[in-house]
């Protein structure tokens, strides 16, 4: 049965995209006034780049295109393939902090307003405080392992000492990687604990944490350019005066795409649909859909493009 609806009843095999569908896809139709372009890790770790309508949130009507790798040349020869109308009525696009994603975006929309996705612009300051907690965690260890030695060489049983919750000083910072992520408001309570003594004997890594967290209250509360300029500026002057390596790579970052960053702050929409595409690229169900729409060979893949894409394209 599902061999005869692929080869007869769906009219799979005379797709005409099928020829080129293991390289590239697009769905000119669906091209609006606001889109996204990043790239997605499918089918063992191969980069796409993935090009969706924002106005559609992730339902019918978003994919634009799909293309294999992400260098500039190939990306930009099946973009251009696109009408030079269509193409120039996109007005923004948002886009990572990559240098070939934004050459991308220049190439194929001139005449879009090139937005920085807050998405990969906060993921960096989170980084950062968890690049501090490695740091740390790798010190401990070493500590630890210091310790066992000397307890050994004495003829001693090492025991490593705890804190009121229970937790070792590298279970500590191991543990400790989820609740960094998160607001304070949306910790449980043995998180809380946890971040009191995890602040307590670490208050570079408190520090750390709460810039993490400014930074992403300037997309939350920010409505006007020139202010979100303003708190960008204080917040980097902060990082300034913090010392922190890690967060002064950040703040370059952060110097270096000033404007767009500025723009994302007051565009409400923005803030949503690149996240939610990146989340959705990421389940099970959205992976064997692309997967699918690539490799279209088996009749079980093609049974997924057919009744599951059709709500993306």
């Amino acid at each position: 049965m599902e061999r005869q609806y692929r080869n007869h009843l769906s009219g799979y095999l005379h797709w005409d995209q099928l020829v080129h569908a293991e390289s590239w896809l697009l769905f000119e139709k669906n091209i609006g006034a606001c889109i996204c372009i990043d790239e997605v890790a499918l089918s063992r770790g191969e980069l796409y780049t993935v090009l969706i309508n924002k106005e559609a949130h992730g339902g019918k009507g978003s994919m634009i295109a799909i293309i294999k790798g992400t260098d500039v040349h190939t990306v930009t020869s099946v973009l251009l393939k696109l009408s030079r109308l269509r193409r120039y009525q996109v007005r923004e696009i948002t886009l990572d902090m990559a240098p070939n994603m934004e050459q991308i975006a220049r190439i194929c929309f001139p005449a879009a307003k090139r937005v920085t996705d807050r998405f990969h612009v906060q993921k960096l300051a989170y980084e950062a405080v968890q690049e501090m907690r490695v740091k740390a965690r790798w010190e401990a260890l070493d500590e630890e392992s210091t310790q066992i030695a000397y307890a050994k060489a004495c003829g001693k049983m090492y025991h490593a000492p705890v804190f009121a919750n229970g937790d070792t000083r590298k279970q500590l910072l191991a543990r400790s990687i989820y609740l960094l992520y998160k607001k304070e408001s949306l910790w449980t309570q043995s998180q809380r604990i946890r971040a009191e003594i995890l602040f307590k004997e670490y208050p570079d890594i408190k520090k750390g944490y709460y810039l993490s967290m400014r930074l992403g209250l300037i997309y939350h509360q920010c409505k006007f350019k020139d202010i979100a300029l303003t708190r960008l500026a204080r917040w980097y002057d902060e990082v300034d005066k913090s010392g922190f390596l890690t967060f002064g790579r950040v703040a370059r970052s952060i110097q270096t795409h000033y404007l767009g960053l500025a723009v994302l702050a007051i565009t409400v929409f923005v803030s949503v649909s690149p996240v939610s595409f990146l989340y959705l690229s990421y389940t099970p169900a959205a992976t064997a859909v692309w997967v699918s729409m690539i490799y279209p060979v088996s009749s079980y893949n093609f049974l997924m493009v057919f009744a599951v894409s059709s709500s993306l394209v």
